[in-house]
């Protein structure tokens, strides 16, 4: 037997037997196996083994056990029979045992029982209980296998019943709280009532839902808030509370507590936005809709009734309203962009509360432009100094104006409207710069006027322009050869030689700003003519105050500092004599001046009249030249001239004034051709006007005035003899008196001799011849 130490078989070594060496345990090993070998003596010796294997049977060698030996439970007098009150469990170590379970004692009444369910015993309550009898049972019980048994004890405490539940007095309560009660507040106490005692009295109270606004004390049933109340929020809370006291079971009752949530005026009005921003054209009428604005207050009542104003903010002065009931903010007034093109207004939305609350707004209204403003001008009129000579396409100035309004509306154009033919300047039509797109010339066009428009449709203004050129010296001193005409009429009057300024030299500078110094050159040695230097100004010298002709001729310069001119002056003087005077006539020339005349007519004329009469130039005295006065608006130059025979004619030596008529009028179709003027008839007898009465004889008397001053051209000076033209009225025959009413007997001197009778008729007389006589 092949074994190890503290194995529970031995063998016999000569007969086999297997036999029990030590106490074996079944529920420590239940089944051996090992080996037997059988070997003989011989030699060598033979063996042979074999396989052996024994199994422990079990003997009820062991009691059931708890596993514990106590137990306890809790159980409600009110629990109902058949209520399981606990299991107990016992465990046997041997196989295939059956433990049974029962109360041995302590069963009082017989009030439990106990019943073997899956190995265990439950114990279950088998007649109702009484509080009052029993508090307490003390149950032993015992488990067996049929022959071996254990116990246990079980405590079993009865409980009183929670046999009545809470109870509010009202299903529904209803409280109010203004919601401008602080955190904390107590709202209300709700409270119930329960008829048990201890701690099935105890009651709790507790709110089912969670509204965080409200909390309970769970032992006083006080609703207090925990958090701000609002009424805009929510107007009111229903709160389920319930009490539940601390019996087993628990009981509870409910309650529904409605707290309804009093409106203040805690709320101001809010407007819809921050701010308000509108627009509105300048032009629209008083009282246009601008914009509206609006706000709400979430209190209710007159505390949420809102009104709009603008007291206490900013109205723009008065040129804005608002509604009151609809916010809309209106126009007062026209309104006028340039003065005010944006407006920054402030209103209030105020409620009705007690105190009342108010919000401002800002309103921000731009005045949106429109072209009701013309461009304007600096000034009306425009002073503008250009150099003359300046190149073309100087910018000689930039005229603007301005337009108050904005955008398009203030755009302008420049344009020149008048004195701009021929085009000599250009203003751009957008900067309103002013261009020169020509020479300028001082002595050409001293200044311009123009007539610039500025334009922002449909308005218009305009303004004056004047361009002044600024004289620069570029020009020479500009001099012709003139000639001093000194017609001297030597009388027994005094005083009538010209001893003051005769003229000034005809010299002219196209540049004004020029200062010309004058001088003779020569020819003036003796200084019959006398000059001032600077102005010009020509004054005869008195040694010219005599009775003999004379002519001279000069050299006279003119300069202005860088240029010079020189020309020829001649000094003729023509002493006019009474036969001179007595022979001449007057020619009356049609639409003629004396300007014109002496340049550059006279020569002309004085030619017209040597070919008529066939005799040379320088015999033709002409003394004078006078405008017409009698003849109203009709330009008629009087010109008086005498004419000296040729020299081979005997006698007289000046043509008779009816020669001279008769010719120069029936050739005065010639004498126009040549002088290139037109010869009017004559008209030097003032008789011809009969201004004599009474049958008055009238006989011209022509006197002679030597004070004329001297007459200018721009080639001559000439001194006139003016012709006065008198007359007489003489009686005729037969009267006397002042006015002739005196009756004369012209027989008394006996005008018809002694062969001959005078007798006297009206006017006159008549001689009549004696017998044998005859003749005037």
């Amino acid at each position: 037997l092949e074994t190890g130490a503290g194995f529970p078989f031995a063998i016999n070594n000569s007969t086999g037997w297997i036999v029990v060496a030590s106490e074996l345990d079944r529920e420590a090993v239940d089944f051996y196996s090992f080996g037997v070998e059988a070997q003989d003596q011989g030699n060598p010796p033979m063996a042979s083994s074999a396989s052996v294997s024994v199994t422990v049977l079990d003997v009820n060698d062991n009691s059931p056990e708890f596993t514990q030996r106590e137990y306890g439970a809790r159980l409600n007098e009110d629990a109902a029979v058949g209520t399981s009150v606990l299991t107990v469990s016992a465990v046997d170590r041997d196989a295939n045992s059956v433990i049974t379970y029962q109360i041995s004692s302590g069963n009082t009444r017989n009030r439990f029982s106990i019943t073997s369910q899956s190995g265990g015993g439950l114990i279950s309550l088998a007649l109702p209980l009484d509080y009052k009898l029993e508090r307490q049972y003390l149950l032993t019980i015992a488990a067996s296998d049929g022959t071996r048994q254990d116990t246990a004890q079980v405590v079993v405490n009865v409980t009183d019943a929670n046999t009545h539940r809470p109870v509010f007095q009202s299903s529904h309560y209803t409280v109010n709280v203004n919601e401008d009660r602080p955190v904390g507040t107590t709202v209300v106490v709700i409270s119930a009532t329960d008829e048990d005692t201890g701690e099935n009295a105890r009651i709790t109270y507790l709110m089912e839902d969670s509204i965080p606004q409200f909390r309970i004390a769970a032992e006083t049933g006080a609703v207090t808030t925990q958090m701000e109340l609002d009424y805009e929020d929510q107007v009111s809370y229903t709160l389920a509370i319930t009490a539940r006291d601390n019996g087993i079971p628990q009981k509870s009752d409910t309650t529904y507590l409605e707290i309804l949530v009093s409106d203040v005026n805690d709320n101001a009005p809010q407007f819809l936005r921050d701010s308000y921003q509108g627009s509105v054209y300048e032009d629209v009428p008083a009282f246009t809709s601008v914009l509206q604005v609006s706000a709400t207050d979430r209190d209710s009542g007159l505390n949420g009734r809102v009104f709009y104003t603008f007291q206490g903010g900013d109205d723009g002065d008065g040129d804005f309203i608002i509604e009151s009931t609809s916010g809309i903010v209106r126009t007062l007034r026209r309104l006028d962009r340039e003065n005010v093109p944006l407006y920054a207004l402030r209103a209030f939305a105020v409620d009705k509360g007690v105190p009342a609350k108010r919000t401002p707004v800002e309103i921000q209204v731009t005045v949106l432009d429109v072209n009701d403003n013309p461009p304007v001008f600096e000034r009306d009129e425009f002073d503008i100094f250009v150099e003359e000579n300046s190149p073309i396409g100087l910018v000689v100035a930039r005229i603007t104006a301005t337009d108050p309004d904005e955008g398009t509306n203030a755009q302008i154009m420049y344009q020149i409207v008048e004195g701009n033919i021929p085009e000599v300047f250009q203003l751009d039509i957008f900067s309103g710069e002013l261009t020169a797109l020509a020479d300028l010339d001082y002595e050409s066009k001293a200044e311009y006027v123009m007539v610039v428009q500025a334009t922002s449709a449909p308005l218009v203004s305009r303004a004056t322009v004047h361009v002044r050129l600024r004289d620069a010296n570029d020009n020479s001193p500009q001099l012709k050869n003139f000639e001093i005409l000194f017609n001297n009429y030597i009388t027994n009057r005094s005083g009538s030689f010209p001893g003051g300024v005769i003229g000034r030299i005809p010299a002219h500078d196209p540049d004004v700003s020029d200062s010309l110094t004058y001088a003779f050159e020569q020819g003036n040695e003796l200084n019959l003519v006398l000059l001032d230097p600077h102005s010009g100004d020509l004054r005869l010298s008195p040694a010219l105050d005599n009775n003999r002709p004379l002519e001279a001729v000069m050299r006279v310069s003119v300069s202005d500092g860088i240029h010079s001119a020189t020309a020829q002056c001649t000094l003729r003087v023509t002493v006019i004599t009474d036969e001179m005077l007595s022979n001449s006539i007057t020619l009356r020339l049609a639409d003629m001046s004396q300007e014109r005349f002496l340049s550059p007519l006279l020569s002309r004329f004085l030619e017209g009249v040597a070919a008529v009469l066939a005799t040379p130039r320088h015999r033709v005295v002409l003394f004078n030249i006078q405008t017409d006065t009698d003849v109203g608006s009709a330009r008629i130059l009087n010109v008086s001239l005498s004419v000296l025979l040729p020299a081979s004619a005997h006698g007289a030596r000046f043509f008779s004034s009816e020669e001279l008529q008769e010719r120069l009028y029936l050739n005065r179709s010639l004498l126009a051709a040549i002088s290139a003027q037109r010869v009017l008839p004559f008209d030097d007898n003032i008789c011809l006007r009969e201004p004599c009465e009474n049958y008055m004889r009238c006989v011209s008397v022509l006197q002679f005035d030597s004070s004329a001053p001297f007459l200018a051209s721009d080639t001559i000076l000439f001194r006139p003899i003016h012709p006065v033209t008198g007359l007489r009225c003489r009686c005729p025959p037969g009267f006397t008196g002042d006015y002739c009413e005196t009756e004369i007997d012209l027989c008394y001197s006996s005008p018809c001799g002694s062969n001959g009778r005078c007798r006297s008729r009206e006017g006159g007389y008549t001689c009549e011849c004696h017998e044998d006589f005859t003749g005037e």
